[in-house]
């Protein structure tokens, strides 16, 4: 994982803080005391006495089918809520429907098109995110639906800062709320407000507007991580959400990574993940890699392999997507993609243009390297490499 990474922090020994969560979760957290926490936990919420005891944000994926699954088993009665994705794929929709059928009420959130096209648009112009929308939806509008229902407890998934890497202090957390979405939402320092200075109306930006302290202090919400009580292993979880009925994909693996169990429910996080690699120099490869090598299923070599050969690969098929779906053509997509790609990390030409090999994919001045190769590498470089 490169020091490029946002939120990441390496520690004196050049150890990342993901790794050092992992180590904790393998040696340090007593994960039995973590159950019997959840437990008492939920209970206040049991019984809710306006129906649900709990909202479940779900996309249909892996871990929201696993959230469905937990929350049944430990008697609670949950209200599912979906925000609908940007292009929501067939797999995606059978997935849904499938977390429905394991015995929950589910709602989707379906929004105005014209309106979501337009801020897709402007969050890949201004901070190079075709998804920024879909990021901000899928934490209000589930947050907005327990204000309403007057459901108190919200369960989301995995902590992606003890999963991937974050500030110690958010490593430990296990509630979101809104400065976690803030800081790590995805919302690259842009607000709702600033896509109503673009012109959209503030009415029909109400969906994605976080409700205020006072609102979520009378309605008494509280959000809570599941993966602070359970240790998470998207792929031990992927065995049980299969036994339920979750799909992956049958035809090889998703554009940028080596699996076929992620991002099924949309069409275009493939152009989302090109733009974090051309940002940062990683990719979801990259991050599904470490995980492997921190769950003990792989040796770093062979993280290293499946980097080089996935990673950072030009999205030719969610491109053609996206260009669709934005009404832009692939000229139009690729300046805009040149012009958030990070020249300090990619190989310029003579005139400062980026170089691409004979398939279309930028080269990194500093790829990933394996032990054998590392002797003498890491000072000569100004990033570092690990």
């Amino acid at each position: 994982m490169p020091n490029t990474k946002p939120d990441l922090h390496f520690d004196s020994a050049g150890v990342c803080d993901a790794c050092r969560s992992a180590e904790r979760k393998d040696n340090q957290v007593n994960w039995d005391e973590r159950r019997k926490l959840f437990e008492k936990t939920i209970a206040p919420f049991k019984g809710n006495k306006h129906g649900y005891d709990c909202v479940i944000p779900v996309s249909g994926g892996k871990d929201s089918t696993y959230q469905v699954i937990m929350a049944l088993e430990y008697g609670l009665k949950p209200l599912c809520v979906s925000f609908e994705p940007t292009v929501p794929t067939e797999l995606g929709k059978q997935n849904l429907a499938n977390i429905n059928k394991l015995g929950v009420d589910l709602i989707q959130f379906r929004k105005n098109p014209e309106v979501y096209r337009e801020m897709c648009r402007i969050g890949f112009l201004r901070v190079g995110d075709n998804e920024w929308p879909n990021h901000v939806g899928i934490f209000t509008v589930p947050i907005r639906a327990a204000i309403n229902y007057k459901i108190p407890l919200i369960i989301w998934g995995e902590n992606p800062q003890l999963e991937y890497g974050g500030p110690p202090k958010s490593t430990e957390s296990n509630i979101l709320d809104r400065r976690w979405l803030e800081e790590f939402g995805g919302l690259l320092g842009y607000r709702v407000s600033d896509m109503e200075a673009e012109g959209i109306d503030r009415r029909d930006l109400t969906p994605y507007i976080y409700p205020e302290e006072s609102e979520l202090k009378e309605a008494g919400i509280t959000s809570i991580f599941l993966g602070y009580y359970f240790k998470w292993d998207a792929r031990a979880q992927l065995k049980r959400v299969m036994e339920a009925g979750f799909k992956c994909k049958d035809d090889g693996p998703v554009e940028g990574t080596f699996t076929n169990y992620e991002n099924l429910d949309c069409a275009l996080p493939g152009v989302h993940d090109y733009l974090k690699f051309v940002k940062f120099g990683f990719g979801r490869a990259t991050d599904h890699a470490c995980l492997d090598v921190r769950n003990h299923r792989i040796t770093r070599d062979q993280a290293v392999d499946l980097v080089r050969e996935y990673d950072g690969r030009y999205p030719y098929i969610s491109m053609k997507d996206c260009i669709d779906y934005l009404g832009i053509t692939k000229a139009e997509f690729d300046k805009i993609v040149d012009s958030f790609t990070n020249k300090k990390i990619f190989e310029l030409d003579e005139n400062r243009n980026f170089k691409r090999d004979p398939a279309g994919n930028l080269i990194l001045k500093y790829p990933v390297k394996k032990a054998s190769e590392l002797i003498g590498f890491e000072a000569e470089q100004s990033v570092t490499v690990r």
